[in-house]
């Protein structure tokens, strides 16, 4: 009974054996998916670093654009049909892939510029999106379907003025909520004996006339005749008296 049940050295042998062979085609097979693996990271990688350089190409021009709606303070305007480049406004000018065209120029005290290729050009008078239309004309005869941004980063043209008893007389740049208040807070406020119910804006009308609007500050301050309280316009003087 016994030596039914007894396993011979041999037999042995040959199943150690056979086991070991097993582990190691389980080891190689496992090695082999591995190093697939391996490869298959390593090409997702390369693929994604080859079109990375065209997505961000194309999300660098895309911001350029945005730029152009900056609405930051009394500047930034580009595209904008309404506001007028005038003399000293400060214009950030743009040219897709042409860096030694592009460049921050001021606008003269004659209403030019000068940008290179495109030489003498007239800026005041014309929207930001109308000055790019030009731009761009004059760039077509040196660079293939030129893409031009003009951004207006400084508003130096538009500008009132305010006179008499106030702390800081002079003129100050113009920006879209600006009203007679605003103007007296800028001014840093009356000298003594300033005549505070007397005061009146001077305003250039279309037909080169000009109209003397009054301001109460006294009743406006009070919540009186708050209609008074205007907004002001490009070239209007306060007067305090």
């Amino acid at each position: 009974m016994e030596n039914a049940f007894s396993i011979r050295p041999g037999c042995a042998a040959l199943q150690l054996l056979s086991l070991e062979q097993i582990m190691t085609m389980a080891a190689a097979k496992t090695c082999r998916w591995t190093a697939i693996f391996t490869v298959c990271i390593l090409i997702s990688g390369w693929v994604t670093a080859q079109t990375e350089p065209a997505k961000n190409e194309n999300g660098s021009k895309q911001e350029t654009q945005a730029t152009a709606n900056d609405p930051s303070g009394t500047a930034s305007r580009a595209h904008d049909a309404t506001y007028i480049i005038g003399d000293d406004d400060v214009l950030a000018i743009n040219v897709w892939k042409e860096p030694e065209v592009s460049r921050t120029v001021p606008v003269r005290s004659d209403g030019k510029i000068s940008l290179p290729l495109a030489g003498e050009v007239q800026a005041s008078g014309q929207t930001p999106l109308q000055l790019e239309k030009l731009l761009a004309a004059k760039l077509q005869s040196f660079i293939s379907e030129p893409e031009v941004t003009v951004i207006v980063t400084e508003v130096k043209s538009q500008k009132f003025n305010i006179l008499g008893m106030v702390s800081k007389p002079g003129s100050y740049p113009l920006t879209n909520s600006s009203t007679a208040l605003d103007a007296i807070a800028l001014a840093g406020g009356f000298r003594d004996f300033a005549k505070q119910k007397s005061i009146y804006i001077l305003r250039q009308n279309p037909d080169g006339t000009q109209s003397r609007l009054p301001f109460n500050y006294k009743d406006v301050i009070k919540g009186k005749n708050s209609a008074q309280n205007i907004k002001l316009q490009p070239r209007d003087t306060i007067v305090v008296p």
